[in-house]
């Protein structure tokens, strides 16, 4: 049998998917984006979606204003910058410039990246970087400063759903030739966290297990090696109940289970499940912080003031990125910020006590 000529279409996709074993939410998403970002770069306006890092050159340049803080006060060691799912390299070209104005320079830049084509696109860059494609091919000899942008709402989610005969996990089958979650047959009151199993009747609740061991693996590093993770996304302090799985395509919503593989999917973080995660590692955890009054306290205004100052022709579209990022009509609320760090490292700025 002769093998087709380039990715499947999202048609041979859902086919493919309907032929498999019955498949949970989480298996769907984890085919659907491995053949999504395999197959394109995403960002931009030609693309799919915009990421912050993309909005604004502020955004990455607080970011590395926050890496040479805690680095500085923690007695400017020698240490490794890695970054989980880094898009274009945007984030850490703009943070890695900003930080080695103050002497803050890693002795490697590693990127847990699988796509090819955002690999091609970091390395133009960021010609230095080291790819890897997972956390455990990280160095182990220096401390870590990890960044995590908008990378754990991609990762699979299981999505449970209470019906008259008790909680039950969505599965994704074959309906009237579209894909389709359903209830599965499986009991699975085991799996719901206890503040939620007597949510109502039709109640959504999602667990992300492999967010959970990502987040614990990359906490018991920092415990080993010292260092620290900032993790930014959109999400939420849970436990809490609500179907949050959705895509994007073209800039827009779209039905997650129209097109496999052709929209990106992702889900809303539960940061308290990440704290969770991290503390058998007993790293120091921040509070939640929104991403607005996060880049407020590192000093977002002054950064606009003093761009603004020097091209005052561009005053207009930086308040424009500036009011994207921070205010909470736009990516300000909705948008969340925590931060790790190894015993015996510094607090972390821009967080409330």
């Amino acid at each position: 049998m002769p093998l087709p000529d380039g990715p499947p279409t999202p048609e041979n996709l859902i086919r493919e998917l309907a032929a498999a074993r019955t498949m949970t939410v989480a298996d769907y998403m984890a085919r659907a984006n491995s053949q999504y970002y395999a197959t394109r770069d995403p960002l931009g306006a030609a693309g799919d979606f915009t990421t912050a890092p993309e909005i604004s050159q502020m955004f990455g340049e607080l970011i590395g204003l926050w890496i040479a803080d805690l680095w500085s006060r923690a007695g400017s060691p020698a240490f490794d910058y890695a970054e989980l799912g880094p898009g274009r390299g945007t984030l850490a070209a703009d943070a890695l410039r900003a930080a080695a104005r103050f002497g803050c320079v890693p002795r490697t830049i590693h990127l847990v990246e699988t796509s090819p084509m955002l690999r091609a696109a970091q390395l133009a860059r960021l010609p230095a970087a080291q790819h890897h494609d997972d956390i455990d091919a990280l160095p182990d000899d220096a401390p870590l400063l990890i960044v995590a942008n908008e990378f754990f709402d991609a990762l699979p989610i299981h999505q449970y759903v209470r019906t008259a005969a008790g909680w039950r996990e969505l599965m994704v089958e074959r309906r009237d030739g579209k894909l389709a979650p359903v209830p599965g047959d499986t009991p699975a009151d085991e799996a719901i966290p206890a503040a939620l199993a007597n949510a109502p009747e039709a109640s959504i609740v999602e667990t992300a297990p492999l967010s959970a061991a990502m987040m614990q693996r990359c906490a018991f590093r920092l415990a080993r090696q010292g260092g620290a993770m900032l993790a930014i996304d959109y999400g939420y302090a849970g436990p809490a109940a609500g179907d949050t799985l959705q895509a994007v395509k073209a800039h827009a919503f779209a039905d997650p289970f129209d097109t496999p593989g052709e929209a990106d999917l992702t889900a809303h973080v539960d940061f308290t499940a990440l704290a969770t995660a991290a503390q058998p590692a007993k790293v120091a955890v921040t509070h939640l912080a929104t991403q607005g009054e996060w880049l407020r306290r590192l000093g977002i205004d002054a950064r606009l003031q003093a761009l603004s100052a020097a091209a005052p022709d561009r005053a207009a579209d930086l308040k424009t990125q500036r009011d994207r990022l921070v205010e909470a009509d736009a990516m300000g609320s909705l948008f969340k910020v925590m931060a790790f760090a190894a015993p015996g490292w510094p607090q972390p700025a821009g967080f409330a006590a």
